[in-house]
């Protein structure tokens, strides 16, 4: 997920450059919305591991 916000990210840079300005708003849109979605698992991840008190190899 993080990858694909990269990605956006990226796309939405070099579209700027381009002058493509509707693009750009679009593919940061969708950059914005996966890395939080990215960080809402993370935050979600280290709850439960935290909750359950102990380590992912045990």
């Amino acid at each position: 997920m993080l990858g694909w916000a990269l990605v956006f990210l990226l796309l939405a840079i070099v579209a700027g450059v381009l002058g493509f300005f509707a693009l750009v708003g679009i593919a940061a849109s969708i950059a914005k919305i996966l890395f939080l979605g990215f960080l809402a698992v993370l935050v979600i991840h280290f709850v439960m591991r935290a909750v359950r008190g102990r380590s992912e190899t045990q």
